[in-house]
């Protein structure tokens, strides 16, 4: 009986989560009409694919996704590549200015610059209308920090004491002992990192104006507007106007899932890390 009740209890949280992705998808390749009248809730109905037409037609779209793989690729290898290194000399006890520098880390949790320094300063290193910007100014994520240090931690300290017995330095240690015992964190962070640059918005739309530089994010954004604005301009004309509105909100629903399917097909190939990362604190067996 108490499996039974839990079983159920998974199943009913199960749908609840999954359902509103299940709505989009079908109402993205429904009559909007009646996705609006609350006609459509398990089956797709008046199936068209003009939603998805519209978007794949527009060429902005790949160079969109292009930018985006590149970016999310490049920024996340960037991002390991300071993280890394970083957390684990932060983590080693006789590293004197580890205390110090955790500080200064941290403080920056709590403080900022703000927008407008940050753009000036953006501006003066000549980062703006630039694919570094998506890159280099926030190559460390101090969250991720703390999660990677934490893990270092809780290495057992015999294991370094018995490399460095054979003649170890911390440098070949923290590459042929630290990193492979830290697959679990390392796709964790770099799921974080991944995610985190595949939905950068506000990056593209504050510091690039070039168009050829502009990420997905941007690009469906655009798209969605200029069909809002259609639709909304044809809405005094009656007839089309609600031809406009049905195919405006075919679009909308498009482009949610344009923009998070890559993502939800990359997450169960790192779900099994991702469960071991989350466990990261815990009290050990």
């Amino acid at each position: 009986m108490f499996d039974l009740i839990i079983f159920l209890l998974c199943t009913f949280v199960f749908l609840i989560v999954v359902y509103p992705l299940y709505f989009v998808v079908i109402a993205s390749v429904s009559d909007s009409t009646l996705v609006s009248t609350g006609k459509v809730t398990l089956f797709p109905r008046g199936f068209s694919t003009f939603g998805y037409e519209e978007i794949f037609k527009d060429n902005r779209i790949w160079v969109g996704y292009r930018n985006t793989v590149l970016y999310t690729l490049l920024g996340t290898f960037v991002n390991l590549l300071f993280t890394l290194p970083a957390a684990y000399v932060l983590s080693r006890p006789e590293f004197r200015a580890r205390r110090f520098l955790m500080f200064a880390f941290v403080f920056t949790m709590f403080f900022s610059g703000g927008l407008i320094p940050t753009y000036l300063l953006m501006k003066d290193l000549h980062l703006t209308n630039n694919m570094w910007v998506f890159i280099l100014p926030f190559s460390v994520n101090v969250y991720n920090l703390i999660i990677t240090r934490t893990f270092f931690d809780s290495l057992p300290k015999e294991l370094f004491e018995a490399a460095s017995i054979d003649g170890c330095t911390h440098f070949r240690f923290f590459w042929k002992v630290a990193l492979p015992l830290s697959k679990a964190v390392v796709s964790v962070i770099g799921l974080y990192y991944l995610v985190a640059h595949w939905n950068d918005f506000f990056t593209g739309l504050i510091y690039i104006r070039d168009n050829s530089l502009q990420p997905l994010q941007i690009v469906l954004r655009d798209i969605l507007l200029s069909n809002q604005v259609f639709s909304q301009g044809a809405g005094a004309g009656g007839a089309a106007g609600g031809y406009a509105q049905k195919y405006a909100d075919q679009i909308k629903y498009g482009v949610i899932i344009v923009s998070t399917l890559p993502i939800l097909l990359v997450y169960p190939f790192m779900q099994k890390y991702f469960e071991k990362g989350v466990l990261i604190g815990s009290v050990k067996g």
